[in-house]
């Protein structure tokens, strides 16, 4: 293929391929093969083949005359796209078979798979590789290739390509809304409307999930927040039947987020037990139930199971509604972290933030409360400082965000967390302790997706890792981690 062909086409379609000034420095000489490795963004544009002019197009290896790729490629798409092989031919031996081609003088055979799939693995050999959607509509994709290349060396190509660009990584649904169940319950003879995300009991969280029809996840390293974290929650084992955990009258809560230096989500069940034969009523008040107790009406019983129980809305407050409500990839994490609160039908909607779990799969996410107050004010949520003293405690688990490096959706505007753990975990916790990741050279940024990617990166000296300390104190933030699809 001639060098102006070339030229016309990479200029034509130089937004999808901002991968190769990355690929071409780590291509190592070995004669006339070449290795090639590298891992990239790609948001795709028109396809210049002639009969394509309404399909999408992301190159990921340019087609350049005499060079033959080999190799495996992995994917994953904002839309199920079709992966494109072609295989350099002369114009007299298509033959009949399906091919690509710009100008209608320089043909290529074409190969065309549908895997009608968003995410993918292709082992492929050929002139060129791209992946292609037959609508209009721009797509993007992250790639990861991993092979050789043959023939002419690929730098003939990246001599005409003179814009720079910034790396970036827009992940597809990167913020969604999910609709959670509220609980009522008393603060001092008012209403407390509530979510239950998370309990180191397994039966119990069983039991809640069936009851509300949402998942509790279970977190065993809940047993070990200390005391001076742990707020209180009066859960009713008998008396009058109404919405209580355990079926019978509304829970009691020792103190909501006006009493900032009290409150605290993460609590300590304490089973309230009326005694036979005595007169019952509601209890809507820590100062009822201790009379009630002293008069040998009742009998506590402190437990050892523990519930995380974000407030939502509670007597003269309620947590920050976001102004703007329409969700995008980009949408910043400052404003709140609710998008409605309904209490006609008991719900609330939280933004569901996605990030990675400690093996590179997805998870989401919603963020309730946190301490310092600076990050709780700046992402709109409530100021916890009890959730300090979990800091350096076996109840809280670390989470990775990026302070440089690709640009993505993640809370610092750089690509998204990475969780040392997740729902179904020993270890998963919805307290997380911050750290913060640093790319030492940030032009050699690259995305990392497992606690293993951290540890190699940080082993070969490439990023440092560091305690995120705002405000100069201990940084936690509860986090729990949920299907908003369920």
């Amino acid at each position: 293929m001639n060098r102006f062909l070339v030229t016309l086409i990479i200029l034509g379609i130089v937004a999808t391929i901002i991968s190769i000034p990355l690929m071409a420095e780590q291509l190592v000489d070995a004669k006339s093969r070449k290795k090639v490795h590298f891992t990239q963004t790609v948001t795709s544009s028109q396809d210049p083949g002639q009969g394509h002019e309404d399909h999408q197009l992301a190159i990921i290896l340019p087609p350049n005359e005499g060079t033959i790729y080999d190799g495996s490629l992995t994917y994953v798409a904002s839309e199920p796209v079709q992966i494109v092989v072609l295989h350099e031919i002369s114009k007299d031996d298509d033959k009949g078979q399906p091919t690509w081609t710009v100008d209608g003088n320089t043909v290529y055979g074409l190969t065309l798979v549908d895997p009608n799939a968003s995410s993918g693995s292709f082992e492929f050999t050929g002139a060129a590789l791209a992946l292609h959607t037959t609508n209009t509509n721009s797509f993007t994709t992250t790639v990861s290739v991993d092979g050789w290349i043959r023939g002419q060396p690929l730098e003939v190509i990246i001599q005409s390509i003179e814009v720079p660009l910034e790396p970036t990584f827009p992940l597809s649904r990167a913020n969604v809304p999910a609709i959670i169940p509220m609980h009522v319950g008393f603060f001092e003879e008012e209403p407390v409307y509530y979510i239950i995300t998370d309990s180191n009991d397994d039966t119990l969280a069983t039991q809640i999930t069936e009851q509300q029809g949402w998942q509790v996840e279970v977190a065993p390293p809940l047993s070990k927040t200390p005391d001076t974290a742990l707020d209180t929650v009066y859960v009713f084992t008998n008396g009058l039947v109404g919405d209580g955990i355990y079926g019978f009258q509304s829970e009691v809560f020792s103190s909501t987020p006006t009493q900032t230096d009290e409150y605290s989500a993460v609590r300590s069940v304490v089973e309230v037990d009326w005694v036979l034969g005595k007169e019952l009523e509601v209890i809507d008040s820590v100062e009822k139930i201790l009379e009630a107790e002293e008069a040998d009406r009742i009998k506590l019983e402190k437990t050892d199971v523990i519930l995380n129980t974000p407030q939502v809305v509670w007597p003269d407050g309620q947590m920050s509604v976001k102004e703007d409500k329409t969700l995008t990839d980009d949408t910043p994490y400052g404003g709140g972290q609710v998008l409605d609160i309904d209490t006609d039908n008991m719900t609330v909607t939280f933004v569901a933030h996605r990030g990675w779990g400690p093996d590179g799969k997805t998870i989401y996410y919603i963020v309730t409360d946190a301490t310092p107050t600076g990050p709780a004010d700046m992402m709109g949520v409530v100021d916890a400082p009890k959730l300090a003293q979990t800091f350096a405690t076996a109840a809280s688990v670390d989470l990775f965000q990026f302070k440089n490096g690709i640009k993505g959706s993640g809370p610092l505007g750089f690509q998204p967390g990475i969780a040392a753990s997740a729902p179904g975990d020993e270890n998963y916790s919805p307290l997380w302790r911050i750290s913060l990741i640093s790319w030492n050279d940030p032009n050699v940024a690259s995305i990392l997706e497992t606690i293993d990617d951290i540890n190699s990166m940080k082993s070969d000296d490439k990023i440092s890792v560091e305690l995120a300390r705002p405000m100069k104190s201990d940084h936690i933030v509860n986090c729990p981690f949920i299907d908003p699809f369920q």
